[in-house]
Parts: C-alpha cells; sequence; structure tokens
C-alpha cells in the first residue's frame, strides 16, 4: 500500500472510530460528502488543517495517518482531552474575573470616591469574550466564532455607550454594517470549504 492509499485507508477507519457516516464527517469538517468519499478512495486527499482536525477527533497524533496500523484496535491518547479544552478555557476566562474583581477592589482601597466599578467589570465581560474566542479558535467549531465575534461586537458597543457620557444611542448603528460583515464573511468561508 503506497503512502496515498495508508492515509486515505486511516481516514476511513477515524470516521468509522467516530461513528460517522460520510456526510455526518464532511459537516463536522465543513466539506461535502463527495469530498470524504474521494479522500477514502485515495483520489484525492485533504489538505494539512483538515487532516489535523480529523486526528484531533480522535485524540491522535497527526503522524498517526501516514502509519500502517492494520490489525491494531484504535486507542485514543487522552479521552479526557475536550473536558480539559473546556476546563483550561473556563480557568481563564475566571482569571480575567479575578483580575476584574482584585483591581476594583484595589482601587476603592485607594480612593474613596470611586464609583465606577462596574466599568471594570464590562471590560472584564469583553475581556472574557476574547478568551473565549481565542480559545475556541484553537480546539473549538469554528462555528461557534462568528456567534462569539457577534456577542462581542454588540457588547462593546453597549458598553462605548454606557461608558462614554458623549457617546449617542447611533453608535449601535455600527452594529448594522458589522453584522452583516460578520453574516457575509462566514457564509464565504462555509461555502468555501463545502467547495473543497
Amino acid at each position: 500500500m503506497d503512502r496515498k492509499e495508508l492515509i486515505a485507508y486511516n481516514i476511513a477507519e477515524l470516521r468509522k472510530y467516530l461513528g460517522l457516516t460520510q456526510s455526518e464527517l464532511a459537516e463536522k469538517l465543513n466539506y461535502s460528502d463527495k469530498a470524504v468519499s474521494k479522500w477514502e478512495r485515495g483520489e484525492s486527499l485533504p489538505d494539512i488543517l483538515v487532516l489535523a482536525a480529523l486526528t484531533d477527533m480522535c485524540d491522535l497524533p497527526l503522524d498517526y495517518l501516514i502509519e500502517d496500523h492494520s490489525g491494531e484496535k484504535l486507542k485514543p491518547e487522552n479521552p479526557h482531552k475536550r473536558r480539559n479544552h473546556i476546563i483550561i478555557t473556563l480557568l481563564s476566562v475566571a482569571l480575567v474575573w479575578l483580575v476584574a474583581i482584585l483591581a476594583v477592589v484595589i482601587i476603592k482601597m485607594a480612593s474613596q470616591f470611586f464609583s465606577s466599578g462596574w466599568i471594570i467589570y464590562v471590560c472584564a465581560l469583553i475581556a472574557s469574550e476574547i478568551v473565549v474566542l481565542i480559545f475556541n479558535s484553537i480546539w473549538g467549531n469554528t462555528k461557534l466564532n462568528y456567534i462569539i465575534i457577534t456577542v462581542l461586537m454588540w457588547t462593546a458597543l453597549a458598553a462605548f455607550y454606557f461608558i462614554f457620557p458623549f457617546a449617542q444611542p447611533n453608535v449601535f448603528l455600527l452594529g448594522i454594517p458589522g453584522q452583516i460583515i460578520i453574516i457575509f464573511w462566514s457564509t464565504l468561508y462555509f461555502r468555501k470549504n463545502k467547495k473543497q
């Protein structure tokens, strides 16, 4: 079996291990089921990012795809990898809030006239959304990124409106073209990946 056939065979085995049909795997990877079928027949190969995403789903190293595993039972490296990613993300968000609370406490102790602690909490909310976006980009589902970006944009506009006294309600009109851009960007991204 040559290298291309071996990779094709391993892709099919990983799909079966995950208990997915070709169309279900295609949906998870944002590709068409025809593309997955071609990969499994060895007619074409996906790019390295798709191969990495596939091995990540099975908690396997990327080089698993280029090695012969006939007769071996598939064993994940770390069965708790997904849970660990969620815990790391939540700990990072908790750290953002800890820093915000400490900042409010220290500033209130230093100045008794400080009454705008809520501004720090609003900034912590925005920072938390950025942290979630970063970790979701690394480990999560890319479809969620567009929802996170949407929430982040509207939160930032609301924060600007409430923090700055000179801000007019018209500031929310900036969200309309921003939302249109996010929708078109996500549509183009998923169409491009589906064609591949």
